[in-house]
């Protein structure tokens, strides 16, 4: 079997570094609002929050669909 990497080493750096971005400006953005430590600190943990939901629901609709195949994959009728 002939396995073949599904994206670049160009097109994964792109990836981390959009969300190494992203992150850092919401928090640049929350560490420059002019609001009282217990706003900030609220809407700071809700964004940590969002990010550790985000890689949590893509590794389990990953693994979903990795499943799903593989399932797929050991029934099938071999004629």
């Amino acid at each position: 079997m002939n396995h073949r990497k599904r994206n670049t080493s160009a097109f994964t750096f792109l990836s981390w570094a959009g969300f190494v971005i992203a992150v850092l400006f919401e928090y640049i953005g929350l560490y420059t609002l002019e609001e009282p430590l217990y706003v900030k600190g609220y809407y700071a943990i809700a964004a940590a929050f969002l990010i550790v939901s985000c890689f949590v629901l893509q590794k389990t609709i990953r693994d979903n669909e990795e499943d799903d195949f593989n399932l797929g994959a050991a029934t099938a009728p071999t004629e």
